[in-house]
């Protein structure tokens, strides 16, 4: 019994798929009942590293879609339209379907699972967070037993390039990401990569698995890196931290009813420990780490992007439905890869938030700003671990505080009142610490 595959774009994934289907040598057995039978691209005249029969390509996507004789269908072309529309067509018609399209998962992805699930098919979306690394069935699965406490990655590989060289180097943000761009590592509108908008749509498929519900992406809280500069680097390293752009979702872990619960939902940049497990994570690679009773912590590291290992991960998705079409005489649910939830996650505001932070402030070299600083903090909880002044540039003096654990909106009340004074000039800089 061998099944057919429509393959929609043929681009970096969509080739590095194509390869790994088209060469079974030494790979699993069921790899060679997978057939490539069309394959749906923009230009068919365009040249590409890959020999594929010319009567299997076409630019009719739809057609591809809706086609009888093809029983999975894999979106690599991204984006929202038409991959959205053309899984709800493929769903539509009884087709299995297999996405890296991180993007329209977070966004539509009721949608999609209440329309796959009403049609008995199954929608796997493995390659579309952390590429290679297998991380959504261990959620799914392996996980599934444990009680979540909190899922924190790194999953963003242009971003922790970017900081990985600020770091390294000494450089700043700008000079780094047009680099970074030259060297293909980001895209020439970085968007999506720095401001966080990755990461966003990524945390909220991996807390919707880890707990249990639906995700509204406008709930998530995020930030980007274009704010962290070459100090704040520097002044990290001083203080034994690294930073890093993190993607956090995490439940209050005593309370054991998660419908009733509140996930914080948040992707930033953040002070790491150089202890932490994630610190040491550099470059383009991407991890996972899952905390949660009674596994403990669990991570997943690798390559978070790239043609061999999204297409990896695409492939095994393909296969994980060919296994069980190959032993069921009728359509299943399978309860594992099926997508079941039905409420939407509540979402903690910003403002009740406990963390520690670091900020930076520039002030006029006078006696006792520091004291000053204390003396507002003071007044709204805030708790200070330590206070550095820097030295003097341009007469301004450069002082950074690091907090203890305290309440978000005490913080932002207390800098407000803050900025207010006359000898603070500005305050460049504020960043939370893990």
């Amino acid at each position: 019994m061998g099944f057919k595959i429509g393959l929609l774009g043929l681009g970096t994934v969509g080739i590095g798929t194509a390869k790994i289907l088209l060469s079974p040598e030494g790979r699993h057995p069921l790899i060679q009942e997978l057939e490539i039978h069309r394959v749906g691209v923009r230009d068919i005249s365009k040249t590409r590293d890959i020999n594929l029969p010319s009567d299997i390509l076409t630019t009719d996507l739809e057609a591809i879609a809706t086609d009888p004789q093809i029983d999975i269908i894999v979106e690599l072309i991204g984006g929202l339209e038409p991959a959205r529309s053309l899984m709800l067509k493929a769903i539509a018609h009884g087709k299995h379907v297999v996405t890296a399209n991180k993007a329209v998962i977070s966004r539509y992805g009721p949608e999609i699972f209440e329309a796959a699930n009403e049609k008995g098919v199954y929608v796997m979306l493995e390659a579309a967070v952390g590429g290679g690394i297998p991380v959504i069935q261990p959620l799914k699965e392996s996980l599934g037993v444990s009680r979540i406490h909190s899922v924190i990655g790194i999953i963003n590989g242009t971003t922790n390039y970017i900081l990985t060289r600020m770091q390294k180097e000494g450089a700043d943000f700008a000079d780094v990401l047009a680099d970074a761009q030259n060297l293909g590592y980001a895209e020439a509108d970085p968007t999506a990569d720095v401001d966080g908008l990755d990461a966003k749509d990524k945390i909220a498929i991996l807390a919707s698995l880890a707990f249990g519900g639906l995700i509204k992406l406008e709930d998530i809280h995020c930030e980007g890196i274009r704010q962290v500069t070459a100090a704040d680097i520097a002044y990290a390293d001083r203080l034994d931290f690294v930073i890093k752009l993190l993607a956090i979702a995490k439940c209050d872990p005593n309370n054991t009813n998660p419908t009733t619960d509140e996930l914080q939902l948040r992707v930033h940049p953040t002070l790491v420990p150089k202890t932490h497990p994630l610190a040491s994570i550099n470059d383009v690679y991407n991890a996972i780490l899952v905390e949660g009773e009674p596994i403990g912590q669990v991570m997943f590291f690798g390559p978070g992007a790239g043609s061999g290992p999204t297409a990896s991960a695409v492939v095994s998705d393909i296969m994980s439905i060919a296994a069980i079409l190959k032993t069921e005489t009728e359509p299943i649910a399978h309860p594992l890869l099926s997508c079941t939830h039905q409420h939407y996650c509540e979402t903690a505001s910003m403002a009740e938030l406990v963390t520690r932070f670091y900020a930076r402030f520039l002030t006029k070299d006078h006696p006792g700003v520091i004291g000053k600083l204390g003396t507002f903090f003071g007044s709204h909880d805030v708790s200070l671990e330590s206070v550095v002044q820097t030295g003097v540039h341009d007469r301004l003096a450069e002082i950074v505080v690091v907090t203890h654990d305290v309440k978000e909106g005490n913080f932002r009340q207390a800098l407000e009142e803050i900025q207010s004074l006359d000898v603070i000039d500005s305050i460049p800089s504020v960043l939370r610490v893990l």
